[in-house]
């Protein structure tokens, strides 16, 4: 059994400032809290950042199945492999085929729109940051505007974080092992 480099928290064992928002997600997730944010509950200043991060993303112009090709994409760019799960069933949820979800893990999509996005924020992580200035103009001319294309930038530094803990930590899939992080709802 995979066991995590950090300790996974549940609401007994959190340092107290990381205790409400742990029971905010476990609120918004059925009780059931990912290892991922059990093991950052090691950090409130952290677990705070990435619950703010998150928060305000989910409010932006996305698509959820856009955000769910990037999400795929940088899990496999960082070899993820609860990264990789949690967005390929995400993606089931949204009936993205095998396909599609093939294709978004190596920055493509069938759909042109979709493509341009992904080949611009391939060459953003790959190249960090110096994104050449035609793959710029291509995304702009499949229709994406500036302040799409800022926001999913973000979202591939959200994801990459969240990658970046998964590896570091050697952080268990959820539903991988016996033990749940389960928090009771308060």
């Amino acid at each position: 059994m995979r066991m995590s480099r950090f300790q996974v928290h549940d609401e007994l064992t959190a340092p107290a400032a990381s205790v409400p928002v742990l029971t905010g997600a476990a609120k918004a997730s059925g009780g059931r809290l990912p290892n991922f944010l059990a093991v950052l509950a090691g950090s409130p200043a952290a677990l705070r950042a990435y619950a703010r991060f998150s928060s305000e993303l989910r409010g932006g112009r996305l698509s959820a199945a856009t955000t769910e090709r990037i999400g795929l994409a940088v899990a496999q760019h960082y070899a993820s492999e609860p990264g990789l799960v949690l967005h390929q069933r995400r993606a089931r949820k949204l009936h993205l085929g095998g396909d599609e979800l093939a294709r978004a893990l190596r920055w493509d999509s069938a759909d042109e729109r979709e493509a341009a996005l992904l080949r611009y924020l391939r060459s953003a992580i790959e190249q960090r940051g110096h994104v050449p200035i035609h793959l710029l103009e291509e995304a702009r001319e499949a229709g994406w505007e500036d302040d799409e294309l800022l926001e999913a930038i973000a979202r591939v530094a959200l994801e990459g974080f969240t990658a970046m803990v998964n590896e570091a930590g050697d952080i268990p899939v959820d539903g991988s092992n016996e033990q749940g992080n389960s928090l009771r709802a308060a």
